[in-house]
């Protein structure tokens, strides 16, 4: 079984975190992805951790999880963070395959969306 965990930063803000949630939701609902479970995660500030959300993951019976950073750049988090968790989790869970997809801002689309926005400016 494959899932996506959507790895945020996580806000002191209840309203950022529910927007990640929310958006989670709303990628689970779409069966056209590949996915057969989606979740998410949070690096600080609130919960699920990385660690957590991998483990509801396998609970539910993910065998082959995908992490996706929802982060814009490649700083500290995106390369040095989110990898050390990953590659705790993998020596506590070797049944699980982990995998890092590329962060949201390397996206080749994400000029698209940018100038799509700005479009849509009032």
């Amino acid at each position: 079984m494959n899932a996506l965990l959507l790895v945020a930063h996580g806000s002191r803000k209840r309203v950022s975190n529910d927007e990640i949630r929310d958006l989670t939701r709303r990628l689970a609902q779409d069966a056209t992805h590949g996915f057969d479970q989606v979740e998410c995660a949070f690096l600080e500030f609130t919960e699920p951790s990385i660690t957590e959300g991998i483990s509801i993951c396998s609970r539910k019976g993910a065998t082959h999880i995908t992490v996706l950073p929802y982060f814009l750049s490649s700083g500290h988090h995106v390369t040095v963070d989110i990898p050390a968790e990953l590659e705790n989790v993998k020596k506590n869970n070797p049944q699980v395959q982990l995998q890092m997809a590329p962060y949201l801002g390397a996206a080749k689309e994400i000029g698209k969306i940018l100038v799509s926005l700005s479009r849509r400016a009032t």
